[in-house]
């Protein structure tokens, strides 16, 4: 039970009562006399009966106490002030917690978006008492952003900036037992990038234009469906000339052999005549090195150099149309589709599960692999209707 009492220091009244295991104590401005008493315990009272049923709103009664932010903290979720260590504190535990199961590239790409940006905006806030809105106003200073080129970041920029925040969040959240400020903030919406395949006449012409130290390198590209990462990071002990395939291993990421990204990627290419071809041609020349497309030190190519020294050049030369030189992977796979190739082989070729995204992506390019005009179904009416109507029992017509 609560009680009215008096402090002694000032004479005046102060409710002492229990909430939620937690004693407060109120004071007030009235002085100790029998009617401020009376009133104080008849408030006191309906407080009780409040707490009791579960309807208690500590700041309706006390707005400009302590407690009252601490109570209504509580009640959203949110720890106490003092209680959760500071973002950058944390911040830093979690990335090097983290870092053992992630590729460097990744942890680098981590680094920067903590020291940039997270950091510097979130650093001095304790990890527990930073808000959905202050969230959503970080976002949106984001958009605003510009980089050297005077661009603003763009949605899938600012997507992987937040992304270590929200995982920051949730763990901490996980840690001290509080509700994640992150929850129901959804990732800006990323416009998807046209796939732009080449046509089999541009890659005849870009082939057959190409400087001839870059032939196999582009045959290969073509006609295997690999990634920039994946070519770049092949080795000759991969290249299997007696099965005629290329074993996918790893991946030049950065300057750094890794891994392939996935379950998927690990994977085994069958290779072409024209692409077996191009590879015994290379081995001609780096046959002696590590890596199968490398400068003559041995030392894989740069693919960044490659692209703006021979790839954009030569699109120009040609008056093709300038894209990504990845998409000749998108290429590959138009290729095998438009050939009639099972979509099950391409899906392994490319590195993918499943053969949805071959359909998804590709399919317009491909005009006989998915009628979308009703023709088909139209063959198929006339074709039993008609036999239905020549059968012999109507070719006569009615008797």
């Amino acid at each position: 039970m609560g009680s009215v009492r008096v402090r002694r220091q000032t004479g005046k009244l102060l409710f002492d009562f229990r909430y939620q295991g937690t004693r407060c104590r109120e004071q007030t401005a009235l002085d100790d006399t029998p009617a401020n008493r009376k009133k104080m315990k008849k408030i006191l009272e309906r407080i009780e009966a409040e707490i009791t049923l579960g309807t208690f709103e500590y700041e309706r009664y006390f707005p400009e106490s302590p407690n009252a932010a601490a109570f209504a903290a509580r009640r959203r979720g949110e720890p106490e002030a003092g209680s959760t260590p500071l973002f950058r504190d944390f911040a830093e535990d979690w990335i090097e917690e983290m870092s053992i199961q992630w590729r460097h590239s990744h942890y680098e790409t981590v680094r920067l978006a903590l020291d940039k940006y997270l950091t510097p905006h979130f650093g001095e806030q304790e990890v527990g008492r930073i808000t959905k809105t202050e969230i959503l106003a970080f976002r949106s200073q984001l958009a605003k952003v510009t980089n050297r080129k005077g661009e603003h970041l763009s949605a899938s920029r600012i997507n992987h900036i937040m992304t270590p925040l929200r995982m920051i969040l949730s763990e901490a959240a996980n840690r001290f037992e509080f509700s994640s400020p992150y929850h129901g903030v959804k990732s800006l919406k990323v416009p998807r990038t046209d796939v732009e395949p080449f046509s089999l006449d541009e890659v005849r012409l870009i082939l057959e234009h190409v400087r001839p130290d870059f032939r196999p390198y582009y045959t290969v590209r073509f006609f295997t469906g690999m990634r920039t990462s994946e070519i770049d990071g092949l080795q000759w002990q991969y290249v299997d000339f007696e099965r005629r395939q290329i074993l996918v291993r790893q991946a030049l990421v950065r300057g750094e052999l890794v891994y392939t990204k996935n379950d998927g990627s690990f994977r085994t290419i069958d290779m072409s005549e024209r692409v077996c071809q191009a590879l015994r041609e290379q081995r001609q020349a780096t046959g002696q090195h590590k890596f199968v497309f490398c400068a003559r030190n041995g030392a894989p190519l740069n693919h960044n150099n490659v692209t703006q020294r021979v790839w954009y050049p030569l699109l120009r030369y040609l008056g093709l149309r300038p894209r990504r030189p990845y998409q000749s992977r998108h290429t590959a796979a138009t290729l095998w589709l438009a050939a009639g190739e099972s979509p099950e082989w391409i899906a392994r070729q490319m590195g993918h599960t499943t053969t949805e995204m071959l359909f998804r992506v590709y399919s317009r390019f491909v005009p006989n692999l998915t009628r979308q005009d009703g023709s088909a179904f139209e063959r198929l009416l006339s074709a039993h209707f008609d036999a239905e109507r020549d059968t012999p029992e109507t070719a006569g017509g009615e008797q």
